[in-house]
C-alpha cells in the first residue's frame, strides 16, 4: 500500500469516526445510584442532560449521603457515555488506536 493510499484510508476511517461521534452525541445513557433514588441521563457527548432525585432521599439533616448518591449517578452515567463511545469507535478502528490524542 503506497502512502496515497494509506492517507485515503485515514480520511475514510477519520470521517467515520465523526460520523459515529455524531450519532453517539444523540445517544442517551441512563445510570442511577442508591437502588434507583438518583438517576441520571447523560449523552453521548458526555453531557449531564437530566438528574431525577425520589422524594423519599431528600433530607435536609443528611445533605451528605445526597451530594455522594448525585457524585456516584453522575460518575456511572458518564462512564457509561464514554465506553458507549469508545465501543463504537473500536468498531471502526478495530480496537487500535484508541489513545489517540483529541479523541474519546
Amino acid at each position: 500500500m503506497n502512502i496515497q493510499q494509506m492517507m485515503k484510508q485515514a480520511q475514510k476511517m477519520q470521517k467515520k469516526m465523526e460520523e459515529v461521534q455524531e450519532e453517539a452525541a444523540k445517544e442517551v445513557v441512563e445510570a442511577s445510584a442508591g437502588g434507583g433514588m438518583v438517576t441520571v441521563k447523560v449523552n453521548g457527548r458526555q453531557e449531564l442532560l437530566e438528574i431525577n432525585i425520589e422524594d423519599d432521599v431528600i433530607n435536609p439533616e443528611d445533605k451528605d449521603m445526597l451530594s455522594d448518591l448525585i457524585i456516584a449517578a453522575v460518575n456511572e452515567g458518564m462512564k457509561k457515555a464514554h465506553d458507549m463511545v469508545q465501543e463504537r469507535m473500536s468498531e471502526i478502528t478495530g480496537g487500535m488506536g484508541m489513545n489517540i490524542p483529541g479523541m474519546f
